[in-house]
């Protein structure tokens, strides 16, 4: 199995976690319609003022969904 990548977007702000929530929500939409092999996503509050939010994918669908939702910044996931 490839390696899994953590795609990851950040959120700034007093509104951050309420926005990252949101988008989260959006993260699920795409991998549905995309029909991802993966559907592991999820949000976490770093401060009350920085929020992430983030999706797992393959790497062999990383650089698409990449250039689809252009993260701020991925790493190598493990669970």
């Amino acid at each position: 199995m490839s390696r899994q990548i953590k795609l990851i977007w950040d959120f700034r702000g007093p509104a951050a976690e309420h926005t990252a929530k949101h988008h989260e929500i959006h993260l699920k939409e795409y991998i549905a319609l995309e029909k991802l092999p993966l559907n592991i996503t999820g949000y976490d509050v770093l401060n009350d003022m920085h929020t992430i939010a983030w999706m797992v994918v393959t790497e062999d669908y990383m650089i698409p969904v990449r250039d689809a939702l252009k993260p701020h910044r991925g790493e190598v996931y493990s669970s």
